[in-house]
C-alpha cells in the first residue's frame, strides 16, 4: 500500500480545525500556537508541518486537505 506525504503551511493556518474534525488520526492542534500540526506518530523528524501517512488514511487526509478553507494542506503520493 502506498504512503502519502502530508505538509501543512503552518504560517498560513487560520486554526478553524476542519482538518482535525475530519481526520483526527493525522491532524491535531498545537497547544502553544493554536495551529494545526501532524500528530507525532506520523511526523517526519520533529517538523510539526510534515508527515508521512499510510495509504489506509488516504481518504481521511484528502478530505481534510479539500476542506481546509485556506488550502494549506498538501498531499503527495510517495512511491
Amino acid at each position: 500500500m502506498p504512503k502519502f506525504k502530508v505538509t501543512i503551511d503552518r504560517d498560513q493556518c487560520i486554526s478553524d480545525m476542519a482538518c482535525v474534525s475530519l481526520c483526527p488520526e493525522v491532524f491535531e492542534m498545537n497547544e502553544e500556537d493554536g495551529k494545526s500540526q501532524i500528530v507525532a506518530k506520523y511526523r517526519v523528524g520533529n517538523n510539526p508541518g510534515e508527515g508521512e501517512v499510510p495509504g489506509e488514511l488516504e481518504e481521511c487526509i484528502k478530505s481534510a486537505a479539500e476542506a481546509c478553507p485556506v488550502s494549506i494542506i498538501h498531499v503527495t503520493k510517495v512511491e
